[in-house]
């Protein structure tokens, strides 16, 4: 057996659209933002990960930052490839004489495409991947949450990462019923940064939008333990000139209430659609939230005072996707059926 994993390695991954977890014998080894940094003048990767998130928003007309990934799915094909084919990289598994057989289980969004799912796969391929397998990211959540997924009881997952929700209602190792909306972490971002430019006449960029959405992002205007107001830089839309301002956590409720509520609605919808005798389930053990999304401040006691159930955050749900999906690739053949 030994000898056998000197030629062969699985790796799991999540191909997220703000970040990407590769999880290999079971540790997280890489956790990486899916950016690309590209030398325009000679067409090669001068980046990926972290080292390209800080060019971003910084680069000269020589350099491109890239993000290869929106919505959950490729947007980019060739720079999705050199993502994954780094990411790889990183994990420094190919450093040998002879580089070994690699296994990929990947997590997908549940709403995805045929055409889009072969795209995930091609890059995978062409990165360097022998054999490529793919697991809905709400069914790898539940399974990184610690639910039991085989079991006949139904459970809603609620998965806000970077460029989808994904809702869906699993019962028997199977979703049972889902939606799955281009409304997270992104559109969040781009909210804040309407907001700001209407009411404040400042402009900010993407990465100043994620700092104040992490500082003071709310999906309630009512805190018990409200944080301090953040500092906020950019540059003054009339003057040109750069500028500071203070923003509270209510105001960013204000700037997200309608994105939230398109969640609830998808929320609200996929409750509709659940089964009777799954409904009575939830109703028991109540809504399980994943993904970075999900630590948005007041977002489950809104979404419990909306649907008027339980609402549990997993413990670290920024992980929680990738490491079901690392527990399935360890688990092949108890999970086999839920891989394609």
């Amino acid at each position: 057996m030994g000898l056998l994993s000197l030629f062969n390695k699985e790796l799991a991954m999540d191909l997220g659209t703000a970040n990407s977890i590769v999880i290999y014998n079971d540790q997280v080894v890489i956790d990486e933002p899916s950016i690309v940094a590209l030398d325009k003048t000679t067409n090669k990767i001068m980046a990926v990960g972290k080292r390209a998130q800080q060019m971003d928003g910084k680069n000269n007309k020589a350099i491109e930052t890239i993000r290869p990934l929106r919505g959950g799915v490729i947007a980019d094909f060739e720079m999705a490839q050199h993502l994954i084919r780094e990411l790889i990289k990183m994990t420094n598994i190919s450093r040998s004489f002879m580089p070994p057989a690699l296994r990929m289980v990947i997590c997908i969004p549940s709403g995805i495409t045929n055409v889009e799912e072969r795209a995930v796969r091609e890059s995978a391929e062409q990165a360097g991947a022998k054999e490529i397998r793919m697991i809905h990211e709400p069914m790898a959540a539940a399974i990184g949450i610690g639910i039991d997924v085989l079991e006949p009881y139904g459970n809603m997952i609620v998965d806000i990462g970077g460029g989808t929700a994904e809702i869906a209602v699993i019962s028997l190792g199977g979703i049972v019923c889902n939606k799955s909306i281009k409304v997270a972490g992104d559109v969040f971002n781009e909210n804040i940064i309407e907001y700001m430019r209407k009411q404040h006449n400042i402009i900010i960029g993407v990465r100043t939008a994620e700092k104040v959405k992490i500082s003071v992002g709310s999906a309630v205007p009512e805190l018990e333990n409200p944080p301090d107001d953040y500092e906020t830089l950019g540059r003054d839309l009339l003057t040109g000139l750069p500028k500071n301002i203070l923003v509270n956590y209510k105001e960013i409720a204000h700037a997200l209430d309608r994105s939230i509520a398109q969640i609830e609605s998808a929320i609200l919808e996929t409750l509709a659609d659940t089964p009777p005798e799954l409904a009575a389930d939830i109703y028991k053990s109540g809504i399980y939230l994943a993904g970075g999304g999900s630590l948005l401040r007041g977002l489950d006691q809104r979404i419990a005072s909306k649907t008027k159930l339980k609402v549990h955050i997993a413990e670290d749900p920024l992980r929680a996707v990738a490491r079901g999906t690392g527990i399935a690739l360890k688990n092949f053949n108890k999970f086999s059926f839920l891989i394609k």
